[in-house]
């Protein structure tokens, strides 16, 4: 079943600027009443204050957030393929189109039909198609791209400045200056300090399939990985990372694999590969 979310234009240009996540969070368990494949429409003000569409995710995963997380319990994840950003700004307005879906929007202003449990909407195939319609001819926002993360997490990791700010250079329209600040000058020392934490922490294993690289060649060559990307705002915390095998890093980076909090999993395709090891992240069920 399709969703419709209202999208606070203080958070989204917060997220855009500060990396497009390709994923959205909500207190109401209703973000995960919605089947994977199926759309998440998003809504917010454009800054004349008319109403616009923002995003369509089209969902390849349901997980669960962190213990006490800000935004809420209940995360999906966009296909990075299927998924679309809108530029919001120039954009003819989507109240009317939202006004005739088959829910029920009263309130004199839009956004106060989208407060508290309402704040998210179960929509039918047909207001779907309809929204579908609506953005048929809408630009696509170019900020929303996504620097290569495997990439950056061995820069960030290395230390290597030069390399972080290639990356960062590749991608011009995807880094505020914010996040610019935060990359350069911010993570790499703190995440040189956190992934030694991790390899002390678990004497350089995997945490998900043991492999003891210390014990067999007397190397730490297992790698922290942000479990929510860098890259899509993801912070540069010891609750974020996990320690991970080079072979698991590649395939989690390759395959997308979002992480649960709710089992302490890696959600594939087709399967979900739960921590073996862990001493330091909380789940959620």
């Amino acid at each position: 079943m399709p969703l419709l979310y209202y999208w606070r234009s203080d958070n989204y240009r917060h997220d855009l600027d500060l990396g497009v996540g390709y994923h959205l969070n909500q207190a109401s368990p209703k973000m995960h009443h919605i089947d994977v494949g199926d759309s998440l429409w998003a809504f917010t003000r454009a800054s004349t204050g008319g109403y616009v569409l923002a995003a369509e995710l089209v969902v390849r995963a349901k997980t669960f957030n962190p213990p006490g997380f800000r935004y809420g319990r209940f995360r999906v994840w966009g296909d990075l393929n299927r998924s679309r950003y809108f530029q919001v700004e120039g954009q003819a307005v989507i109240e009317p189109v939202i006004r005739e879906l088959s829910i029920r929007v009263n309130a004199a202003t839009l956004g106060q039909s989208f407060q508290g449990p309402s704040a998210v909407r179960v929509i039918s195939v047909d207001d779907h198609r309809l929204l579908c319609a609506a953005a048929g001819d809408l630009l696509l926002e170019p900020r929303a791209q996504l620097l290569p993360e495997q990439q950056l997490e061995s820069s960030l990791i290395m230390g290597d400045w030069s390399a972080v700010q290639q990356l960062m250079t590749r991608e011009p329209w995807g880094i505020s200056e914010a996040r610019s600040e935060y990359l350069v000058r911010q993570a790499p020392t703190r995440n040189r300090q956190l992934g030694q934490q991790l390899q002390e922490m678990y004497e350089g294993k995997c945490q998900l399939c043991t492999w003891a690289p210390r014990k067999e060649y007397g190397e730490s060559l297992c790698e922290g990985h942000h479990v929510q990307w860098l890259s899509r705002g993801g912070a540069d915390r010891l609750d974020n990372l996990v320690l991970v095998c080079p072979n698991h890093h590649s395939a989690i980076h390759r395959c997308d694999a979002p992480f649960d909090y709710g089992d302490l999993s890696f959600a594939f395709t087709d399967h979900r590969e739960q921590l073996r090891l862990n001493w330091h992240l909380m789940a959620t069920n």
